[in-house]
């Protein structure tokens, strides 16, 4: 196992020894993700083709005897909750962020895994309201370090992954799909993932030498309310239901259209974006690792539009930032919104050498509602989560 690195380490280390006392005996990292195609079909059993990147949360951790947890999240100004590992977990209505932790706490209770108490500290570099995952990379980081220093290898990554996910689902109450906790375990360095949501499988597909992933955000905060992202996910439901299927994704598309009476129009529409966003994303993994990325580019500006009109979760800033990129990348590549919508990010994939044009185009071009520039971040895959001993041997 690799040693974990990371420019947040110092500050997690001296926080969490200000904090407990006795330094940590388990790391672990999990980075965030960004997802280059293949939106909002993960919770209708779909593909989509996610990569790791640099941003990652850490999480410091030492067993305690007495059944308590004791959490600090240094990057909220040192905020801290308490609860017990060995009893009834309830929502904290004072730390909200804690929802988080006493969440992935409780589905270890109900997977009988028996979660010790721990003391923890957290901090991260993901940006929040981004869709980036901030949220599923806590997720998983807690959970590898509870697996590591508890000795639970029943947990491998896609088991870490389905826990995550329950915690967030059950517990936070935001009825995310699989995609972002699963590439935050599985990450492959080098490597965008097209996994297959219902059978969990993923097949690596290695991003083209020379080309840039690159996200820009829209330093719009994402609105991305759970009562929104949840009225899609019914949405979706519905329309499944009306076909006669488990999920969108064993809808084909030449059964759309014939099949659409007696189905609400909105949710049609919402239908009509998961089943074409589901054949776009494995000609997109196919365009990838045929190094084809002017086919990548079409199909991500085909992904926005549906996002955009047949989804309605774009925002008019995101829809500026894409024109942008487009027109500044052309034919060589590609830019889309990426992430749960109304709001936060863009992806672009672009060749090296076109970076500092596409970079210069966004400063010139684009300023938010509020008149703030634009973030922008070059970014490599990076493997999944891990968890390690401390200190190193």
């Amino acid at each position: 196992m690799p040693a974990i690195t990371s420019p947040l380490l110092p500050a997690l280390l001296a926080g969490f020894q200000t904090h407990f006392g006795p330094a940590p005996t388990t790391l672990a990292r999990a980075p965030g993700r960004v997802n280059l195609i293949g939106e909002h079909t993960d919770y209708n059993g779909g593909f989509v083709l996610p990569c790791a990147i640099d941003f990652h949360t850490l999480v410091a951790a030492r067993p305690r005897s007495d059944g308590q947890v004791r959490v600090v999240a240094l990057d909220l100004g040192g905020a801290t909750d308490s609860f017990r590992a060995n009893a009834t977990i309830v929502h904290s209505r004072t730390a909200p962020w804690s929802n988080y932790v006493r969440g992935v706490v409780r589905e270890l209770q109900l997977a009988d895994l028996a979660p010790q108490g721990a003391d923890i500290a957290i901090t991260g570099n993901v940006p929040r309201g981004a869709g980036l995952s901030s949220s599923a990379a806590l997720e998983v980081a807690l959970l590898q370090a509870w697996r590591h220093q508890q000795g639970l290898h029943t947990l491998d990554a896609t088991r870490v992954a389905q826990l995550a996910q329950r915690a967030e689902n059950d517990f936070v109450g935001c009825h995310c799909g699989i995609m972002d906790q699963l590439i935050s375990a599985r990450g492959q360095a080098g490597h965008a993932l097209l996994l297959d949501c219902r059978s969990l499988q993923a097949q690596p597909v290695p991003l083209p030498a020379g080309m840039a992933v690159m996200i820009v955000h829209s330093q719009v905060r994402r609105g991305l309310v759970d009562s929104a992202y949840n009225e899609r996910r019914a949405q979706c439901e519905a329309a499944a239901r009306h076909f006669g299927v488990a999920a969108l994704r064993d809808v084909p598309l030449a059964q759309l259209q014939p099949g659409a009476a007696g189905l609400d129009p909105l949710a049609w529409r919402r239908a009509r974006h998961v089943v074409t966003e589901n054949d776009r994303t494995e000609a997109a993994a196919r365009a990838l690792a045929a190094g084809d990325l002017a086919a990548m580019g079409r199909l991500m500006a085909e992904s926005h539009v549906s996002m955009r009109d047949d989804f309605a979760i774009t925002v008019p800033a995101i829809d500026q930032l894409v024109d942008i990129l487009q027109q500044a990348i052309g034919p060589a590549g590609g830019a889309r919104m990426t992430g749960g919508g109304f709001g936060g990010c863009v992806v672009a994939l672009l060749p090296q050498q076109q970076v500092a044009a596409a970079r210069d185009a966004v400063a010139r071009q684009y300023r938010a509602p509020d008149g703030a520039p634009a973030l922008v971040w070059v970014c490599e895959a990076q493997a999944g989560a891990q968890a390690v001993a401390w200190p190193l041997a």
